[in-house]
């Protein structure tokens, strides 16, 4: 019997390669069936590889585009490193600690603190755009395969944006990615009105956006990828570390709030308070490691380290194959996130 579910993969820069990893376990589940992907920032583009590499050549076909996408971000012969040579790789919290005091991270650090993304002038250049302007648009915009959601944020108005089917573009794709310390705004055209929209990472309104996913035709079943640990037992004293739980705090603010209204919803189903099928009871589970991500920090977000990256991947299989150990015989069946802890 095929499992039909839908994906949500928050963005997080280069700790995204978490989720590759989730995403390559997950492959290789032939009786699993992705219907729908909704991605923000490294989640939009692991969506983008994997719908444009699964429309050419199946299960096979999307884990060697998502091969392809990590090798291009900065995780060079990661492919190549074997799981007893993992053991001998610096610990990612060792090299998150030791990057953040590396001359060149902290000189980028103070500059983008001090200095607009504007102040480069005609030098300017988004390191993403060669990268996504390679995905394959025509699957990526495909009407067949998992349907594919993008997550940003309009500039002027503070609203969300999704992006699905023919609108998603590579400046779409780049503009779920745009942090604003880093990145100049990404303009958007509409290709209805003509009118360009200024847009910022979709994080700080949907990372990534659940409301999509709610369509009747797609199933009920929503596997959330967490890379941005929800709680943290130490409190951040320096100011990266004070930093880095602002932008964590800020990532998850919009994820809550969508779980905390599913919640509610199906509490008011199970209390008989709301007729069954007057509104979708969504089955919500969660793939993360928030022990790694504890470990790691905004250096590692931001700075594409391949060891970090080769951990990453790893850990992300491991968890998805925890995940499938555990909870794959619930998937169709009910529910295994418990969604009140996130909030009490």
């Amino acid at each position: 019997m095929t499992l039909r579910i839908n994906l949500a993969l928050q963005g997080g820069g280069a700790h995204g390669a978490f989720t590759w990893g989730v995403l390559d376990r997950l492959l290789e589940e032939d009786d699993l069936e992705i219907a729908a992907i909704s991605g923000t920032s490294a989640g939009a583009m692991n969506g983008a590889a994997l719908k444009s590499g699964f429309l050419a050549g199946g299960h096979a076909g999307a884990r060697e585009t998502l091969d392809w996408l990590w090798q291009k971000i900065g995780a060079t012969g990661a492919d190549g490193i074997s799981d007893w040579m993992q053991a001998w790789l610096p610990d990612p919290g060792y090299v998150s600690r030791a990057l953040e005091y590396a001359p060149g991270f902290v000189w980028s650090d103070m500059l983008g603190r001090m200095m607009s993304p504007y102040g480069w002038g005609p030098l300017y250049r988004n390191p993403l755009t060669p990268i996504v302007e390679k995905f394959d648009f025509g699957r990526v915009c495909a009407q067949d395969g998992p349907a594919l959601f993008v997550c940003a944020t309009q500039v002027r108005d503070g609203k969300i944006r999704v992006f699905s089917g023919e609108r998603i573009t590579t400046q779409a794709i780049v503009a779920s990615a745009c942090l604003p310390t880093l990145f100049q705004a990404v303009e958007v055209e509409d290709p209805e009105t003509g009118n360009t929209e200024a847009f910022w990472d979709g994080g700080y309104t949907g990372n990534p956006a659940l409301f999509p996913l709610f369509e009747p035709e797609l199933p009920q079943d929503i596997v959330v990828v967490n890379i941005n640990p929800l709680h943290r037992d130490q409190l951040p004293r320096t100011p990266t570390e004070i930093q880095n739980r602002i932008n964590e705090i800020s990532f998850n603010s919009s994820l809550l709030r969508e779980l905390r209204a599913i919640d509610f919803v199906q509490r008011l189903l199970d209390e008989g308070k709301m007729e069954e099928g007057v509104m979708k009871r969504p089955l919500i589970h969660m793939i993360a490691d928030d022990g790694l991500m504890n470990d790691l920090s905004v250096a590692t977000k931001t700075v594409a380290v391949p060891s970090v990256i080769a951990q990453l991947k790893a850990s992300g299989r491991r968890a998805a194959g925890a995940f499938l150990r555990d909870h794959k015989a619930q998937i169709g069946v009910t529910q295994s996130a418990n969604l009140r802890t996130m909030f009490e």
